[in-house]
């Protein structure tokens, strides 16, 4: 982990392999992770915790599947939004975002059950920063 500060833009530069997360720091037991991300993610349910997600840049639509029903929620720049856990969800940028999480180490990206991964979905637990 570095002991000097990390800029995000900078790091989100350094890289353009969307929907395949990097590990900007670490705290405590959960890692500070930055995405690309364009088009749609996957359906997919973390069993055991819950997911952060904070918007960088761009639009990022959350699709759920909830007991009341399927529900999308939208969120623009600077907004927040938690994925509760053992909720079926859909991450989509149709037009591109830039993201934020905050997940447990070793979290996979495409959670504990998911449905068959799309070749432009990189299924792994973060991927280390070069920048």
């Amino acid at each position: 982990m570095s002991s000097d500060p990390i800029s995000l833009s900078k790091a989100l530069s350094s890289f353009d392999a969307l929907w395949s997360p990097r590990i900007v720091t670490h705290v405590n037991d959960y890692e500070v992770r930055i995405a690309k991300v364009e088009g749609e993610h996957v359906w997919h349910v973390h069993d055991h915790t819950d997911e952060f997600f904070l918007v960088l840049d761009g639009e990022l639509d959350i699709s759920l599947r909830e007991p009341a029903g399927e529900r999308t929620v939208t969120l623009s720049r600077g907004s927040v939004f938690t994925v509760p856990r053992g909720t079926e969800h859909k991450p989509q940028a149709p037009s591109g975002a830039s993201l934020l999480m905050f997940e447990p180490t070793g979290t996979s990206s495409v959670g504990d059950r998911h449905d068959t991964v799309p070749d432009h979905v990189d299924s792994t637990t973060g991927h280390a920063l070069d920048c």
